[in-house]
Order: C-alpha cells, then structure tokens, then sequence
C-alpha cells in the first residue's frame, strides 16, 4: 500500500519558517515527479511548488517564488518543503503529491498530472 505522509506543519507568526517532510512508503519516487499543493479555507487546492526526479528541476508557484524551497532525498524517500517569511495567505493545509507510473508530466502543476496524495499537513500563518 502506498502511502505518503506529510509532517512538519504548525503555527508561526507572520515572518516565520516551516519545514515540511514528506515521507513515501510502500513504492519508491525516486523516479517521480513529486510536489506540494496546498488549500486554503474555503479555497480550491493550489499548486505550490514540484521537482523532477532527480532533483535538478524545480517549480513554483509565483506567490511562492523566492521564499519557498523544494527539495528532495531519494535514499530517504522524502521531499521537503522550506517555508520561509511565511505570509498570512500561506495558511491552509499542505498535501504531497507524487507522479502516478506512466504519467507524462507536461506543466508538473496540475492536480491530475498527480495520482499519489497524503493527508495534509495544516499550516497557519498569523499576522
């Protein structure tokens, strides 16, 4: 069974950092596509930032560019998610997303290029 297990999220003051985990078991991404979508309140989910399989890759989301940081450990299974100068409108809960066998990723931002999700990790970000 795979799973994908977000950790890391909390609450911080307007400013502030995170670092978000996620963590694959039964299948490895070494070879995926993996990224984090987040939702906020009442919000549809969004597209925050991918990386390619090999890490040389990244993506993000404009709202995001320059604060935050994907990155990812193949030997570990994991990707992680350096949040810095958190902003109010970054709260919501963060979801780890990694490529299905035999996607062809074409934007590396769109949900369905996505078929493995965790639970969510909630962020709240006060002002």
């Amino acid at each position: 069974q795979v799973q994908l297990v977000e950790s890391g999220g909390g609450s911080v003051q307007a400013g502030g950092s995170l670092r978000l985990s996620c963590t694959a078991s039964g299948r490895t991404f070494s070879g995926s596509a993996m990224a984090w979508f987040r939702q906020a309140p009442a919000r549809e989910r969004e597209f925050v930032a991918a990386i390619s399989w090999s890490g040389g890759t990244t993506y993000y989301a404009e709202s995001v560019q320059g604060r935050f940081t994907i990155s990812r450990d193949n030997g570990k299974n994991t990707v992680y998610l350096q949040m810095n100068v958190l902003k109010p409108e970054d709260t919501g809960v963060y979801y780890c997303a990694g490529e299905g066998a035999g996607t062809t990723m074409i934007t590396f931002r769109a949900i369905d290029e996505y078929a493995f999700w965790g639970q969510g990790t909630r962020v709240t970000v006060s002002s």
